[in-house]
């Protein structure tokens, strides 16, 4: 007898996983799809096999969200291995590995609190930034020669957790697109030392935290203001044009409507309405 084991029901739900350390995200992401027998699910942020921590997962229409939804800011616990050299600037290319003199807890800590703002910086070659359609670290895993774009992060605050030779432990909140491998680097060439990632967990994107798989209501974490719709669910179940009267809000952008059972994005251009998404379900299936 052959095992099913996915549902032909879709369903929707929102919630974040804890991904383990030396595991895609993508692979990671087809366990939670057997975990609820489901196929059609996306995750937002994708974390590198070394890295652990938040992941953000919605099934069904839920996974059209994530451009909606507000990932921002972002927050890491990271651990520097002083002495240690690496490729890719973490435990997965190491090339060498030498014993350092102790530095002191004051440098470190100066050094890391200078670390705030806008930064500019170079990402890792060993990122998912694309070259010519290709992501950089497969060109980097194959020893081709290229190089990355000069981009810019925004450091929000950070903390020195402890320093007990040779690891450095650190925790700092950044903005989307921001790699901590970078920032550990730039650390590094502040104190005039080499080293790598030796951890690295995502604790929170946004609002969203890990607690146990917890079903989250999308209506929490979409970054748009809601729009009072004047007319029926029928209507929007139909998926028939709103005329702009039926809206308190006039003005051009995007909205959230929210009815009884569904809610919708709706987008405002020169008085038309249009739906962006439409009949999306409030609770489950």
């Amino acid at each position: 007898m052959q095992v099913r084991y996915y549902d032909k029901e879709q369903i929707n739900k929102l919630l974040v996983v804890n991904k383990p350390i030396f595991v895609s995200s993508n692979h990671y992401l087809n366990r939670i799809k057997r975990k609820y027998k489901n196929k059609k699910a996306g995750f937002s942020g994708t974390l590198d096999p070394f890295a652990k921590g938040c992941l953000i997962v919605a099934f069904g229409q839920y996974a059209k969200l994530f451009k909606y939804i507000s990932k921002t800011p972002k927050t890491y616990k990271a651990v520097i291995w002083l002495g240690v050299e690496s490729l890719s600037f973490d435990i997965e290319n190491i090339t060498s590995i030498e014993l350092i003199n102790n530095l002191k807890y004051d440098d470190i800590k100066n050094n890391l609190d200078s670390l705030k703002g806008e930064i500019k910086y170079l990402p890792p070659k060993f990122s998912a930034k694309k070259i010519d359609g290709k992501r950089a670290y497969e060109l980097a895993r194959n020893n081709e020669d290229f190089v990355l774009n000069e981009t810019v992060m925004n450091i929000y605050k950070n903390r020195l957790i402890s320093y007990n030779h040779p690891f450095i432990t650190f925790e700092v909140t950044v903005s989307e697109g921001t790699y901590v491998r970078s920032i550990a680097q730039i650390l590094l060439d502040k104190l005039g030392v080499v080293g790598t990632l030796s951890y690295l967990e995502r604790l929170n994107e946004g609002k969203f935290f890990y607690e146990n798989e917890k079903e989250l209501d999308p209506l929490e974490y979409i970054d748009l203001p809601i729009n009072k719709y004047f007319g029926t669910q029928e209507w929007l179940n139909q998926g028939r044009k709103i005329s702009i009267n039926y809206l308190e809000n006039k003005k051009d952008g995007k909205y959230l409507i929210i009815c009884e059972d569904i809610f919708s994005i709706i987008e405002i251009q020169s008085n038309e309405v249009k739906y962006l998404l439409n009949k999306v379900p409030r609770h489950g299936k």
